[in-house]
């Protein structure tokens, strides 16, 4: 039976003793990590999210007998006396491991069923039992830490923003549909049938529409819902830094994320070098066929289109000749690599989408290259211009020159993950910028837009917006972290013309755009700013200065890939009754 805490209250939390407090007594108040039962000497590990503080019971029989009961993960109350441990037990890799805590009372607050898996150590748990006890898995101290960081970098944020003299406003949860990219989540109303409220993908326009109210500088952490297919780096329900600032522009956007970045990186006692490396979108996609470049490490992609426009390799000639390219990178030190290590270095390629692979590099007995029919000067020439050491491979492949450069782009990173080749604890972040306003939609005959409607072209593309959309760049950036997109963001569109003549090109006729955005088009008539900002991915950052490869690691109660909720059964029928009131039929 459930003893009551009484009177009894936590003087110390269970990472806080040291030496200093040794002949005070303490009451801690927690679980039981380890019980560790030495016939007339009792050891207990009580913990909570602080920390762990080892415990002894011994020379009182009657307690001692009633601590036997205890196992992992009751909950207890602890009153003693704070001791100095021995020489020979003192663990150093242990904050409280100095001391440790006599007991003169313990009193069992309540029990626990043994749990499906461990707290104690880090088993290998199955991520579906771990999501369906994820009240003990948050119990884990590294899901502790992660979440105790995440609540640091929120509160620095927050602090960060303040300073630089912005206001946080809330905006809409329940909002008008206007679907672009993601499908939205829909809310049935009740007092108007057959009428629906959508969950934001964004704040997107009412953060614009702060900015035309006068609040000049905004932000929010925001909680944002899109109905799509969820990876490690995604979630149908998330956490975006969302801001926005009148009389922007890109570098002014640039100094401020640049500094709220430096506020989350000192939470973990790193210094980013400032300002951050910019590359523009053409750029990251011919050197690392990614707009989301990772640059811990080399292996940058080469254009060799010049060295084969006339080469007997007739795949490689004919290329050049139609427009296309040959592109590739070195591999350091993969000259050594085996016939069936390259072997699978192709099939790679061709997973990925590549017609195939050619490699070339220094052998004992001279040049060497999968293709021979490209002759030994054309080998020679092509390895001096890649300005690999003859112990590097390189590796070519022929196409479209944007479609070669995102095969070898995988295919560079999947290389560089198997090799060890990207260095631990490195930061690499970087603005992409200059991306293309629009792409072409071949099935619809269409043009999407690259970011959202409301991103600004450059000025200086202003008059191609009627005459070749296609070659039209935003005023649009994002910031990456070790190829992580952290971010992305946009000088906005401030006139109706403009803005009007965009949704046009998006295939929306007026009355469409009026249906979906009337309300906004009229609210640009009345004096609005030039704005711009930026929304920041909070769960990615949080998750990458943890130091995880899954989000899922720094939200407290994530849904699985199959967006299933696995703790609550969500989702779920509901009772006939609630459906009749929404006006809502299953068929």
């Amino acid at each position: 039976m459930a003893e009551q805490l009484g009177s009894l209250a936590r003087t110390h939390t269970c990472g806080a003793l040291r030496p200093a407090d040794v002949g005070q007594n303490a009451v801690l108040l927690g679980w039981v990590h380890r019980v560790r039962d030495l016939g007339s000497l009792l050891f207990l590990d009580v913990r909570d999210r602080h920390g762990l503080t080892q415990v002894i019971v011994e020379g009182d029989d009657a307690l001692l007998e009633r601590t036997k009961r205890l196992r992992s993960e009751f909950v207890v109350a602890v009153l003693g006396e704070v001791e100095r441990r021995s020489p020979d037990t003192i663990n150093l890799g242990l904050p409280t491991g100095e001391v440790e805590v006599r007991a003169k009372e313990v009193r069992i607050l309540n029990e626990a069923k043994t749990p499906p898996f461990s707290i104690a150590e880090d088993m290998n748990v199955s991520e579906e039992t771990r999501l369906k006890y994820r009240y003990l898995d948050l119990r884990r101290p590294q899901l502790q830490h992660n979440i105790g960081l995440r609540h640091r970098i929120t509160m620095a944020l927050r602090k960060y923003f303040d300073e630089n003299g912005f206001y946080e406003i809330e905006t809409p949860i329940l909002t008008k549909s206007t679907p672009e990219g993601a499908r939205d989540f829909l809310v049935p109303s009740r007092v108007h049938p057959g009428e629906f409220y959508a969950l934001p993908q964004s704040p997107q326009i009412f953060k614009q529409i702060l900015m035309i109210a006068g609040f000049d500088r905004y932000v929010q952490i925001a909680r944002c819902f899109r109905d799509e297919a969820l990876r490690a780096d995604r979630q149908l329900e998330f956490t975006q830094v969302d801001l926005e600032m009148s009389f922007a522009t890109p570098p002014l956007v640039f100094e401020i994320v640049e500094g709220a970045l430096a506020a989350c990186f000192k939470e973990i006692g790193v210094e980013v070098p400032l300002p951050f490396r910019r590359m523009q979108y053409a750029e990251a996609i011919a050197k690392y066929g990614s707009d989301k470049p990772d640059l811990r490490f080399g292996m940058e992609i080469q254009d060799f289109g010049p060295l084969f426009a006339d080469s007997p390799f007739g795949i490689f000639r004919e290329a050049v000749a139609h427009g296309g390219t040959i592109r590739g990178f070195v591999i350091p030190g993969a000259a050594k690599f085996s016939r069936r290590e390259v072997d699978e270095l192709v099939e790679q390629a061709k997973a990925l989408g590549a017609a195939g692979l050619i490699y070339a590099r220094h052998t004992a007995e001279g040049v060497q290259a999968s293709a021979k029919a490209i002759g030994e000067e054309g080998i020679r020439k092509v390895l001096d211009a890649a300005g690999g050491a003859k112990e590097d491979l390189l590796v070519l492949a022929s196409g479209a020159a944007d479609a070669a450069s995102k095969v070898l782009g995988q295919l560079r990173l999947q290389v560089a993950k198997k090799q060890n080749l990207i260095p631990e604890g490195k930061w690499e972040l970087t603005w992409v910028t200059d991306f293309p306003l629009f792409d072409w939609n071949s099935d619809e005959k269409r043009w999407d837009s690259v970011n959202h409607p409301f991103t600004a072209p450059r000025e200086e593309d202003l008059p191609m917006l009627e005459s070749d959309p296609g070659k039209v760049l935003a005023k649009a950036y994002d910031v990456i972290l070790n190829g992580w997109e952290l971010g992305g963001g946009s000088i906005r569109i401030h006139d109706r013309d403009t803005q009007a003549k965009v949704f046009s090109l998006l295939g929306m006729s007026e009355e469409d755009a009026k249906n979906r955005f009337g309300f906004f088009l009229e609210s640009l008539e009345y004096g609005t700013p030039p704005h711009g900002g930026l929304a920041l991915g909070l769960d990615r950052i949080c998750a990458l200065l943890a130091g995880e490869t899954s989000i899922r690691e720094v939200i407290p109660f994530p849904k699985t890939t199959q967006a299933v909720d696995l703790m609550c059964d969500a989702p779920s029928t509901v009772d006939p009754r609630q459906l009749r009131e929404l006006h809502i039929k299953n068929t």
